[in-house]
């Protein structure tokens, strides 16, 4: 069954019709006629919050496996088959959800739902050891390249891990760690696919040039008689008190370019208006060169060659703010976080100015139409608001809701949030072998 769209006010004119298949599959259309392309988005309501304890990694290795082949898609074929139709294609995983998407052109749109349904079908028919393991190697491989071998590159790991106390489902990240990526076996995977990998747990959006009526026949034609599963678990509570109730700290000396302050704050979650607020906040605090840490500290002190203070939306657990200052020349952390803290402080006694404000709202407005501007950008928005808040509608109107924010709640959430008490610190301090090859390159230079 499906509801009549209605064009909402603050949405810009787009659309958006809901449809549920029997076995619990949500369809979201949105019709966009301007260009002959149409996206293909399917979120899976499960990411490593849903992992237990010496099994993490599984979500991401899953998102792998998914291009491995299924009953009628041999080894690499997804792949070849979207982008020898000129289409392209991904998938990713987050803390809170997995997600798999095609952009197509418009003509080839059943190609792509036909695979998205061979795989949620069949994958367990074509799923095995040598898969399994072949996928397993990549995945350590990546956390090698994106994590362990690279500057600063175990970061969010180390801080999220500080920021969720242990036990928490978001204290480990997506990636997993390498000790649970090997004792992963091939029944683990296959329970997972069945526990997850499921109609019922999914939501399937369509945009672009398509034709309502016959996009919504292929999905039941290839999707309808995927049996649904009912063996899921919800997740662990993620809730946690509003502030930390102290200041955690980690000082870490490894071979990296410069000194580097890195800080998680405890804010609310995403779906909240107080989200929004502090949203906002970080945008005015450290969302670009414009900002207040920027000026401070990249312009005017010189004490750090970049600055920024971004949100990191979550909504199964308190959002993070996550502040990352790179350090110039010898200046000192101390120095440095002494200067965020008087910022901070600043901030929170006097709130935003009203030119800091409408940039800030401008600035997440045209974050918010770039995301909806693209055929794939909608079918991700709509996707993450269905799965996450329950309606994709509210996709439509996200910006509105910003702009409705006032500076009095800005000033709030950051007295009550943006606190040295209410954060965990990391430190990065240069090794002596890279201070050693610094002062080398300087008297080179001379």
């Amino acid at each position: 069954m499906g509801h009549t769209a209605t064009e909402q006010a603050g949405s810009g004119g787009l659309t958006a019709t809901e449809h549920r298949l029997a076995n619990g599959l949500r369809v979201v259309l949105s019709e966009d006629h301007l260009t002959p392309v149409a996206a293909v988005c399917l979120w899976y309501d499960v990411g490593s919050r849903h992992e237990v304890k010496g099994r993490t990694g599984l979500a991401h290795l899953f998102e792998h496996l998914m291009f491995q082949g299924s009953a009628q898609v041999k080894g690499n074929g997804h792949f070849e088959l979207v982008q020898g139709a000129g289409g392209s294609l991904n998938g990713t995983t987050s803390f809170e959800r997995t997600n798999y998407f095609e952009t197509m052109p418009a003509h080839e749109l059943e190609l792509a739902l036909w695979l998205e349904a061979d795989r949620m079908g069949s994958l367990l028919t074509a799923l095995d050891e040598d898969s399994l393991e072949n996928q397993r190697d990549v995945v350590k491989n990546e956390r090698r390249q994106r994590y362990d071998n690279v500057p600063y590159g175990t970061a969010f790991e180390k801080l999220t891990a500080m920021a969720y106390p242990d036990g928490h489902p978001y204290h480990h990240t997506p990636i997993g760690s390498m000790a649970d990526l090997d004792a992963a076996s091939l029944e683990d995977a296959r329970a997972f696919f069945r526990t997850y990998y499921a109609p019922n747990n999914a939501v399937l959006s369509i945009v672009g040039d398509i034709d309502p009526e016959q996009t919504l026949a292929w999905v039941e034609k290839y999707f309808g008689s995927i049996p649904s599963h009912d063996g899921k678990q919800p997740p662990r509570d993620g809730s946690l008190p509003e502030t930390v109730g102290g200041q955690l700290r980690t000082v870490v000396e490894e071979d990296v370019p410069s000194r580097a302050l890195m800080a998680a704050y405890r804010l609310p979650h995403d779906g909240t208006r107080e989200a929004d607020a502090a949203d906002l906040a970080l945008t005015v605090l450290g969302g670009g060169e414009s900002s207040r840490l920027y000026n401070r500290l990249v312009r005017r002190d010189r004490s750090a060659v970049a600055a920024g203070f971004g949100l990191l939306r979550l909504a199964g657990a308190p959002s993070l703010g996550w502040l990352d200052v790179k350090a110039s020349g010898g200046a000192e952390v101390p120095a440095i976080e002494a200067a965020v803290d008087e910022e901070l402080a600043r901030f929170a006694e006097e709130g935003p100015t009203a030119e800091e404000m409408e940039r800030a709202q401008a600035q997440l407005e045209r974050e918010w139409l770039d995301r909806l501007a693209t055929v794939s950008g909608r079918a991700d928005e709509l996707c993450r608001y269905a799965v996450l808040f329950g309606d994709p509608q509210l996709a439509l109107t996200a910006v509105q809701r910003v702009l409705e924010i006032s500076p009095l709640e800005v000033q709030a959430v950051a007295k009550a949030r943006l606190r040295p008490d209410n954060r965990a610190v990391l430190v990065y301090e240069p090794t002596a072998q890279t201070d050693a090859a610094g002062t080398e390159e300087e008297e080179a230079a001379k």
